[in-house]
């Protein structure tokens, strides 16, 4: 190995106990690759086997905590104790090379797919039109009344209980892309007048009902260490900026979390609105000041991106591009055989590759994600 990674393979022990082989992480990444009852199918055991043997920690992709929360097709549910055995598949799987393996729990808000959601109903912190995206529609979302909010949390609760059973090592929320969560902190989509909205200490609160929900079930049901990250957005088109998300991630500190997840479209990007030569990871370390891990995702894709951010004081690296175009990423690093990772996706080999029909489709379509070659 090349002594210039040598930090991509420090161990690291979070608070709980947990120790980690490496500081590479394989990303969440939706697979769109579920059954039609929304289990874990074969293809998509298969494509974590694929992946899960070199990398220090795995997070599946997201799944709902509630049938409304859905927010991409052929996305596996998580929503009631009938998923158990499924998810049980999932975490074998995911844990299959030796790392530990993360749930990623989420409701998609006013992202959920109307199409999926039980009479069409999409739900959000307030009745906010979203613009389209790539992957839902224009909706006019539904304003949760108080009880539901609180059913929402307990499911937040309930899913972490499943996640226990089922294996898995821990959870990671998914509080960033504009998703449920995200709806309650924002101050563009959330515009109640209530205990849940206005003022910052209001529009945090649903986020921390939920992180305080999650610590009581693991407290009452994990008998074991049991990790517990979050993930955030540090800005949001629109709505807050990175000065609004430093108050977010200073109320995460206080939680106790084992880590905050950030996720960057690149990691060397910098803020809007701010003329300063610090990229957003940069600044959002100065913040945190090793009060907590931090793992970033963010367009990493070579061994000199992880290093780099690493050497910057990243806690955890989260890739998932180059996994997927290179399942044995970190070996090859490991081998001092990095020349060898590849930037494309060649069509002669994507049953190697492991990769679900779904997903392929979604990746041949998606022009500028993935570079594919003949």
């Amino acid at each position: 190995m090349n002594t210039k990674y040598s930090n991509l393979f420090e161990s690291l022990t979070f608070k709980n106990g947990i120790t980690i082989k490496n500081r590479v992480v394989m990303a969440p990444m939706t697979t769109w690759s579920s059954n039609d009852d929304y289990t874990v199918s074969d293809q998509e055991v298969n494509y974590y086997k694929r992946r899960v043997h070199g990398v220090g920690l795995v997070i599946t992709g997201c799944t709902h905590v509630q049938p409304n929360g859905i927010g991409f097709t052929h996305e596996f549910a998580a929503y009631d104790d009938k998923f158990i055995p499924s998810l049980r598949k999932l975490a074998d799987a995911a844990k299959s090379g030796g790392a530990p393996a993360l749930l990623q729990i989420f409701h998609a808000g006013n992202k959920a797919l109307p199409s999926l959601t039980p009479n069409g109903d999409v739900v959000s912190s307030s009745a906010v039109e979203t613009e389209a995206t790539a992957f839902a529609p224009s909706v006019l979302p539904r304003e949760l009344s108080n009880d539901e909010i609180l059913e929402v949390i307990h499911a937040f609760g309930e899913t972490t209980r499943r996640a226990i059973e089922a294996g898995f090592d821990g959870v990671e929320v998914h509080g960033a892309h504009g998703f449920l969560l995200q709806n309650f902190f924002s101050p563009f989509f959330n515009r109640r007048e209530d205990e849940w909205g206005g003022s910052l200490e209001n529009r945090l609160r649903f986020p921390l009902a939920v992180i305080q929900e999650i610590k009581k079930v693991i407290k009452n049901h994990a008998t074991k260490p049991f990790i517990f990250g979050y993930r955030i957005s540090p800005e949001e088109q629109g709505g807050y900026g990175i000065e609004d998300a430093y108050e977010l991630i200073d109320r995460l500190v206080e939680q106790d979390l084992d880590y905050i997840h950030v996720s960057l479209d690149d990691v060397s990007s910098t803020p809007r609105g701010i003329k300063d030569i610090k990229t957003r990871l940069e600044l959002i370390l100065e913040q945190i000041n090793g009060r907590v891990p931090v793992m970033a995702a963010g367009s990493m894709v070579t061994a000199d991106d992880i290093a780099s951010a690493l050497d910057k004081g990243l806690s955890l690296a989260a890739v998932g591009h180059t996994l997927i175009m290179n399942p044995d990423w970190v070996e090859k690093v490991q081998n001092g055989k990095e020349t060898e990772i590849k930037t494309a996706i060649n069509t002669s080999q994507v049953s190697d590759l492991e990769l679900p029909e779904k997903l392929w489709g979604i990746i041949q379509a998606s022009g500028p994600w993935f570079k594919i070659e003949d």
